[in-house]
């Protein structure tokens, strides 16, 4: 398969300080995977430096095309899609309003791409109205997924999207995650929830302090090899 994202020798940071050192992946397009490790591991940085939104030194490749020097918008609409840990939507517009100002398309395209995504989310269908701030927790995820989606990705960044959630709205996230992976979307997922992440992708990057320490088919993935990026070893 060829690479939809490249990334050779990507280092990042804050103020100084390396958050990511020489980190190479690559990224087919369709695939899914889970991005694993603990808090600090660098997963959000690796996020945040593909949207240009923290300072990285590296190579950069979007379907074939140098992301460097790009600003993040440019970056979206090249079609990366990021859902940013915290569930950030506007609380005080409505659902659909929420979905309508994050949409690229031209104003006809972009009711259809809210129809496709109330078709993946019902319940947000039937709050179409209503304040974001009226939601769940987890239907602000589901609305966060689906401003993300407005902008027709064909790669999915997600960062964290099972924090504070509880164990049923989590399932819920991660089976439309799943809904939208089987349409055709690339999908790069960061996650704490090992168990839950792996239960959707087929393949799986773990980072420990900022590095990449394994990378491989999730199958693959020894109980000690996970424990050892998340605790040391």
């Amino acid at each position: 398969m060829n690479a939809l994202l490249s990334i050779r020798g990507l280092s990042a940071g804050y103020g100084g300080s390396l958050a990511l050192d020489d980190v190479s992946l690559t990224l087919a397009a369709g695939e899914t995977v889970a991005l694993l490790g603990a808090n600090g591991a660098g997963k959000s940085t690796l996020l945040k430096a593909l949207l240009g939104l923290v300072p990285a030194r590296g190579e950069l490749r979007f379907d074939g095309d140098d992301l460097a020097g790009l600003a993040t918008e440019a970056r979206v609409r090249r079609g990366i899609g990021y859902v940013p840990e915290g569930r950030r939507v506007f609380p005080g517009m409505s659902v659909r309003d929420n979905l309508e100002v994050a949409g690229l398309a031209a104003a006809r395209d972009r009711a259809q791409d809210v129809e496709r995504v109330f078709a993946l989310f019902p319940d947000l269908a039937r709050k179409s109205g209503e304040g974001a701030w009226r939601l769940s927790g987890g239907q602000q995820q589901m609305l966060s997924l689906g401003r993300a989606l407005m902008g027709r990705p064909r790669l999915l960044l997600l960062d964290e999207p099972s924090l504070g959630l509880s164990p049923k709205l989590a399932d819920e996230v991660f089976a439309a995650v799943r809904r939208i992976a089987a349409h055709g979307t690339a999908v790069l997922l960061a996650e704490q929830s090992a168990a839950r992440a792996l239960s959707i992708a087929p393949r799986a990057i773990l980072l420990r302090l900022g590095r990449v320490v394994a990378d491989g088919p999730a199958a693959g993935l020894s109980e000690e090899t996970v424990r050892d990026a998340f605790f040391g070893g």
